[in-house]
């Protein structure tokens, strides 16, 4: 049932502003999501990591997400959306700000730490701001309204590579071969030069974050919470509902799906279409551009087409486009990537959306629980790194966001079945 306030402040159109404030978050978890392909190509280099070693990147981050979401949910239950969102805005400013030790220690482990404490940021945020765009605002268009707010995520996509290509990615023209000979002091100067780089650009996200964090502290906010705390808000309560159980198993591999194709885009480049670094970043670029347009289209889209309806065309191009990721060779597999990523693109928001409606008082245990499946995230890309390593080649790696999108399909064609009420 929904709580009052929310009625009265959707009656008020009282939501605008707050659902604008709301949309710049998305922005930002956006950015150190598409940030991650720039960082495992540029430390994989650096440390002369395997795939696998360099999937830890994902690792550290999507792990967080599986350890903070039912604190993050407890937070929420606790002290409300907006106190949340503080709370996490202050645990990413930290960890951005843990790079310059990182960088100065030359310590690969001290960068996952950072991105670990980020990512604990970013749980929290994402618990408090995907069901904060979905009742902040008439319930028939939540599924609408969030994926306009993820739109901005994939704005960041598009901007992310470009700001790891001209400040992340260093001119350095070293093969692997010409990094292994190095040794002693050439090393030193070597891994110096390449871990310094990292530092301007996560200071000075620490720095827009705290504002952020200021802002949000002294900014009059409708802090929505649930009235009651009986049983029907627990997270067993929850699990009750068919639409949450499928889509805390959709998520997993969705989210699975999308960093494996996202994080490996650069070191999938160089293997299966020759180019280098500083080139692929500028075709993740057009990666991120694909998701950015895809959620804006999708968004569009949903005016016309039913949510589960258009995801499930959208699972079925995926598992083809993956097929040619798979199997192609040239410059056709970056293509099918940058489809992949424009059709998966409406699958985070949409999934979720389905997963919490009609929920009531259970939907900050039941947005705890699917944020909780991001550990999927953490989970496939070692598979994929230990496919890519023994077989000698990542582009049998991608089996695994094949597979996955067969999952996202299922999802969706799941959902067909459930009783009309909950769906519409």
């Amino acid at each position: 049932m929904r709580n009052k306030n929310i009625d009265d402040l959707s009656a008020r159109k009282g939501w605008l502003f707050p659902f604008i404030l709301i949309t710049s978050l998305f922005f930002f978890w956006g950015f150190v999501h598409n940030i991650d392909p720039i960082l495992i190509a540029h430390l994989r280099k650096t440390f002369q990591l395997t795939i696998l070693q360099s999937s830890l990147v994902d690792s550290a981050v999507f792990i967080a997400y599986f350890l903070m979401a039912i604190p993050a949910g407890i937070i929420m239950k606790k002290y409300g959306y907006r106190s949340g969102i503080i709370i996490g805005l202050l645990f990413f400013a930290c960890g951005a700000f843990l790079f310059v030790p990182a960088a100065n220690t030359h310590t690969y482990g001290f960068f996952l730490g950072a991105l670990f404490i980020i990512a604990c940021g970013l749980a929290i945020l994402e618990t408090a701001a995907n069901p904060y765009a979905i009742v902040l605002g008439p319930a028939e268009t939540a599924a609408f309204r969030l994926n306009l707010a993820q739109s901005f995520n994939g704005l960041a996509a598009f901007i992310a590579p470009l700001v790891g290509r001209w400040l992340i990615l260093t001119d350095t023209d070293k093969t692997d071969a010409a990094i292994s000979a190095l040794s002693g002091d050439a090393l030193a100067v070597f891994i110096q030069t390449e871990t310094n780089s990292v530092k301007l650009p996560f200071v000075v996200l620490g720095i827009i974050i705290l504002i952020m964090a200021i802002i949000f502290y002294y900014t009059p906010l409708p802090d929505i919470k649930e009235e009651s705390t009986t049983e029907n808000s627990s997270f067993l309560y929850a699990l009750q509902h068919p639409q949450l159980a499928w889509a805390v198993f959709a998520q997993f591999f969705y989210v699975g799906a999308q960093v494996c194709v996202g994080s490996f885009f650069l070191v999938f480049a160089a293997t299966s279409a020759g180019l280098t670094d500083k080139e692929a970043a500028t075709y993740t670029a057009f990666y991120g551009a694909a998701f950015m347009i895809g959620r804006f289209a999708g968004t569009f889209f949903m005016k016309y087409i039913e949510p589960v309806k258009l995801l499930a065309i959208y699972a079925i191009i995926n598992i083809l486009l993956s097929l040619v990721a798979i199997y192609g060779k040239g410059m056709i597999t970056i293509y099918s990537l940058i489809g992949i990523a424009f059709f998966m693109s409406i699958m985070f928001p949409t999934i979720f959306a389905l997963g919490i409606k009609g929920l009531g008082n259970a939907t900050k245990p039941a947005s705890s629980l699917i944020i909780m499946s991001i550990v999927g995230g953490a989970l496939l890309p070692p598979i994929l790194g230990i496919i890519s390593d023994k077989t000698g080649s990542i582009q049998n790696g991608y089996f695994i966001p094949f597979i996955c999108f067969i999952v996202v399909l299922l999802f969706a064609l799941k959902m067909r079945t459930i009783k009309k009420e909950v769906l519409q």
